[in-house]
C-alpha cells in the first residue's frame, strides 16, 4: 500500500491544465467550458485548453479513443510547466485506459488532479496506486462554469475555499455547509478520506486496480450517486457490506442524492437515508447526509487520503491536514504571474443542469 502523495501546491500564474479524461464537450455547452476557463484565470492561474477537445475527434460516448485520453493526461502529468490538471466534464470512459497511465510521471512530480464523477474512479485508481492525493471536487464545465455561479454568493466562497486548498499547505478546518446537512446516525470519528460516485468504486473494486482493503481502514468514507434506482444503489452498498468495506470504515458521508428513482416499489418508497441505514444495520458508524458532494452541486472538495473528523451530531466535516505539500525550491514555473480578479458576473452564459455522467 503506498503512502500518502500530497500533490505540490500551487502559486499565482501557474499552469493548470483542462483535460479531457471522460466525455466529449457539448457544442451547446462551450459558453460553460469558457465561462469554466473565466473563472480558473479569476483564482490567479494561467490556463491551457485540453488539446483533445480542440482536436474535435470524439469517439462514441469518450472525448477520444481510450490511446488518446490516456496521451494527453500522460503528456501533461509529465509536463513540468503544467503544475495543476482539472477535468472537464464526466462520462463514461476513465475505465478504457487506467492500463495506460504513467504512474512514475504522477510519483516524480504529483500535481494537484481534480475532478468528480466518472473521473472520482480515476482519481481512486491513482490513489490506489501511487498514494497520489486528487481532489474529488467540481469540474470546469458543469462546476466552475455553471453550478458555482447560480446561487448568489456562493461563487465567492467556493473560489475562496478552493484558492486556500491548492496555494496554501495547511488544513481548511471546517467546511462550509452549503446545503441542510443531517444527522443519519449520531456520533464522531476522523479518518483519511476515501470515496466518490458509488457505482464507479464498486466498478473499481472489480477491477486489477482496486484500492487494498487497508486503505479502508478507519476510512471517512464519501460517496454520492446519480440517476440511478435506489434498489441500486442499495446493491452497491451490499457489495461494499460483502467485501468488509463497511467493517473497515470508521465514518460515512452521503453526498446530495440527483435524481435517484425507486421503479418497482409496491410497498412504499424508501428515502435514501432509509436505504443507507438499512444496509448498515447495527454497524455503530457516524453517517453524516445530504452533504455538497455530487451532481446535485456545487461541489465541497474532499482530497482523498486527507483525514477528516465526521460529527454527525454536530453535523460536521473538517479537514485536518493540508491537501498540498510545499513546493521544493527551484521547481519550474510558468505563466506570467499573478494576475487581479476579475469581476465576477461580467459574462453572460446561459445555465444548463449539471452533467449526469
Amino acid at each position: 500500500m503506498p503512502p500518502l502523495l500530497r500533490p505540490r501546491a500551487l502559486s499565482p500564474g501557474d499552469v493548470v491544465a483542462v483535460a479531457a479524461p471522460s466525455g466529449p464537450l457539448d457544442g451547446a455547452d462551450a459558453p460553460l467550458l469558457a465561462r469554466g476557463i473565466g473563472t480558473l484565470r479569476q483564482l490567479g492561474f494561467e490556463v491551457r485548453d485540453s488539446a483533445v477537445l480542440a482536436a474535435g475527434r470524439p469517439r462514441w460516448w469518450a472525448a477520444g479513443s481510450p490511446a488518446a485520453q490516456a496521451e494527453e493526461l500522460n503528456a501533461l502529468l509529465r509536463d513540468p510547466q503544467v503544475r495543476g490538471v482539472i477535468a472537464h466534464t464526466g462520462g463514461q470512459a476513465t475505465l478504457g485506459y487506467l492500463d495506460l497511465l504513467d504512474l512514475d510521471a504522477i510519483r516524480a512530480d504529483p500535481k494537484p488532479l481534480l475532478g468528480c464523477s466518472d473521473v472520482s474512479l480515476l482519481l481512486l485508481a491513482l490513489y490506489g496506486r501511487t498514494g497520489l492525493a486528487g481532489i474529488h471536487a467540481d469540474m470546469a464545465t458543469y462546476g466552475l462554469g455553471s453550478s458555482w455561479h447560480t446561487v448568489p454568493g456562493r461563487y465567492e466562497e467556493l473560489a475562496a475555499l478552493h484558492r486556500r486548498l491548492l496555494t496554501v499547505p495547511e488544513p481548511l478546518g471546517a467546511l462550509p455547509a452549503m446545503s441542510g446537512w443531517e444527522c443519519w446516525r449520531a456520533g464522531r470519528a476522523e479518518g483519511p478520506l476515501v470515496g466518490g460516485l458509488l457505482d464507479r468504486l464498486t466498478s473499481l473494486q472489480a477491477t486489477p486496480y482496486a484500492l487494498p482493503a487497508e486503505l479502508f481502514d478507519g476510512a471517512v468514507l464519501f460517496w454520492e450517486e446519480v440517476e440511478r434506482p435506489l434498489s441500486a444503489v442499495w446493491s452497491d452498498l451490499h457489495v461494499l457490506r460483502l467485501s468488509g468495506v463497511l467493517d473497515r470504515i470508521a465514518a460515512m458521508v452521503v453526498g446530495v442524492p440527483h435524481r435517484l428513482t425507486a421503479p418497482g416499489c409496491a410497498h412504499g418508497t424508501p428515502e435514501l437515508r432509509e436505504v443507507v441505514l438499512d444496509v448498515l444495520g447495527g454497524r455503530d458508524l457516524p453517517v453524516l447526509g445530504q452533504v455538497d458532494i455530487g451532481h446535485a452541486g456545487p461541489n465541497l472538495p474532499l482530497p482523498l487520503g486527507i483525514r477528516a473528523e465526521v460529527d454527525a451530531t454536530a453535523r460536521t466535516l473538517t479537514l485536518l491536514e493540508a491537501a498540498v505539500t510545499v513546493r521544493p525550491s527551484g521547481t519550474l514555473r510558468t505563466g506570467n504571474g499573478p494576475r487581479p480578479p476579475r469581476a465576477h458576473g461580467t459574462e453572460s452564459v446561459p445555465h444548463r443542469p449539471q452533467s449526469d455522467s
